[in-house]
């Protein structure tokens, strides 16, 4: 029996909507035990995805590193960034006031590679082993027939990994 999504995927999936801040999904990024959430709209489909990266890209600067506590008060679990600032233009603090109320749709990355239950092992190793696109996770999304190409569960790299040692262990015994 080959392993297919839906054997490896988590469907208690937690997302973000197009219109959700800035902000409120950093907040939300630092009490979760991962690095990003689909971005769904009102109907379930899958219209984006949105990483740490993304988000602690858009304070970029150069020259110099800043560590930068983000979450939400009154600040009991935060998570500490990295954040590269020139000294000569410290306009960070602008730069994160311009950016926590901008929706996630403007930093969102809206080409995302999806994947349905029924795609099986090596075809999911082969999108999170790729060269040119660095992903970690795979939005499991239905059938049009069946879900209307609705989220239904999400396969991590940490899922397939974690599989692929089971099997191992399994076919020790």
């Amino acid at each position: 029996m080959s392993l297919t999504a839906r054997d490896l995927m988590t469907t208690d999936v937690e997302t973000v909507a197009p219109d959700d801040e800035v902000s409120e999904v950093l907040g939300r990024l630092a009490r979760a035990d991962f690095n990003g959430f689909p971005v769904v709209d009102d109907a379930g489909a899958v219209v984006g995805i949105v990483t740490q990266h993304d988000l602690v890209h858009l304070f970029q600067t150069e020259e110099r590193t800043l560590w930068l506590p983000i979450g939400l008060p009154p600040f009991t679990q935060t998570l500490t960034y990295a954040i590269d600032v020139s000294w000569d233009d410290l306009d960070l603090g602008i730069d994160l006031a311009k950016n926590a109320n901008r929706p996630i749709s403007e930093v969102m990355t809206a080409d995302v590679v999806t994947i349905t239950p029924d795609t099986d092992l090596d075809t999911i190793l082969d999108l999170l082993a790729d060269d040119e696109r660095d992903i970690n996770r795979l939005p499991v999304v239905g059938s049009e027939e069946t879900d209307d190409g609705r989220l239904v569960g999400i396969v991590a790299r940490q899922d397939v990994l974690r599989a692929i040692r089971d099997g191992r262990r399994e076919s020790k015994r």
